[in-house]
């Protein structure tokens, strides 16, 4: 990877976050053909909570948008906000529902709640009634997840009491899937079948099932609308298959200092590793602070000149060391880039040596990484991009 000289805040930056803007519309254009398989329209929104998985929301949702997305997913009402200002037109829904007094934000910058109980649902028709006006919203059904949304009794009252919907808009009926990237779990099934009874007994509206993961269990969990979230960044939904999504970050950082040390030496605080060997130890520009997990300790590698480096010794707050003895000396000079995340090493491989799940290494990618976006895969928006919201 090579930084061009005059882009300053790329020359400046300790590491550089490139995301491929092109891979991740391509992404979403696969798993909506994936919904479209049996020849049913589906639509497939985008899930762009956390900053859309680190990647950046309001660049990520205008790039969906132009493809043809129309369904926006964020958690909280201020990621809707910030999204409202690029998106004038699609939906945007905000998973964790209504928090006391934000009816007003929700009705200024057009957003839809996900209604997960009853009090929920009875203040956000006050607010209908108070803004003398029909008022859209989602209705959230637990089916096992046992988090957010109507319980099997709140279901049931609203089953029976149909007006308790007066004044608003069913935009969407949806659940959320517990363990759908386990395709043998029965908990799918389970699941399936409960949604199912609801959706029966409260029809009309559109209905969602399918998250990134539930989309591969087939067209039964498709309903009207898939909400893939993780896949759409390259995050595998299928764990110990290949993973079908292109790859959408790369992450490299600059070596800052190379220096030699004898053997039995340690190196990083506390001592936590010892040449066993007269060594040549690399310092690059990123630590815990940038999302580079302190348990990787001693655990994983980056990538250099077509090697495989351990990293070693402690992560630090701001500086990770590397032993790149085996690296010719031309190739770790000061200012050299070490691929961090790329085509080596995949967020799904750092989140096995970190014990942990790719979701968490994505959205704990770092502020202070300069960001750079491509359009690898782009190829022009899709034949849908001028029927979007």
């Amino acid at each position: 990877m090579s930084i061009s000289g005059d882009d300053d805040a790329a020359r400046r930056a300790g590491a550089i976050l490139s995301i491929d803007l092109g891979a991740i519309a391509a992404n979403w254009r696969g798993l909506r053909d994936a919904g479209r398989a049996t020849g049913r329209p589906v639509d497939c929104a985008a899930v762009l909570k956390a900053d859309a998985y680190g990647t950046g929301a309001v660049v990520v949702g205008a790039r969906l948008a132009a493809e043809g997305c129309r369904h926006f997913f964020v958690a909280h009402i201020d990621e809707g906000i910030a999204l409202r200002r690029v998106l004038p037109e699609p939906p945007i829904y905000v998973l964790n529902g209504l928090l006391p007094g934000t009816e007003p934000d929700f009705v200024e910058h057009r957003l839809v709640p996900v209604l997960n109980h009853l009090a929920q649902l009875n203040t956000w028709r006050a607010a209908a009634q108070r803004f003398n006006r029909a008022l859209d919203a989602v209705v959230h059904l637990d089916t096992g997840l046992h988090r957010l949304g109507f319980s099997a009794e709140d279901a049931q009252v609203l089953i029976n009491e149909r007006g308790r919907l007066r004044g608003l808009r069913l935009a969407l009926i949806m659940s959320h899937l517990v363990a759908s990237e386990d395709t043998s779990n029965p908990v799918n099934g389970e699941q399936l079948s409960r949604f199912r009874t609801f959706v029966r007994a409260m029809p009309g509206a559109p209905t969602s099932l399918a998250n990134s993961s539930g989309i591969f269990l087939g067209p039964d969990f498709h309903f009207d609308m898939l909400r893939p979230g993780a896949a759409l960044y390259g995050i595998n939904p299928l764990p110990g298959q290949p993973n079908p999504m292109l790859p959408v970050v790369t992450l490299h950082a600059h070596i800052l200092q190379v220096r030699r040390i004898d053997a039995f030496q340690t190196v990083g605080y506390g001592g936590a590793w010892r040449s066993a060997r007269p060594s040549r130890i690399a310092t690059i520009a990123l630590g815990y602070a940038d999302g580079y997990f302190r348990n990787l300790v001693n655990r994983t590698q980056v990538h250099l000149a077509g090697r495989a480096v351990p990293v070693i010794g402690r992560i630090s707050m701001d500086l990770v060391t590397i032993d790149v003895t085996d690296v010719p000396e031309a190739d770790c000079q000061p200012g050299a880039l070490v691929e961090v995340l790329g085509p080596h090493l995949t967020p799904d491989d750092l989140a096995d040596h970190a014990r942990t799940n790719a979701y968490e290494i994505m959205t704990a990618l770092g502020r202070r990484y300069h960001r750079a976006y491509v359009d690898g895969y782009a190829g022009g928006p899709s034949d849908d991009a001028g029927e979007a919201a």
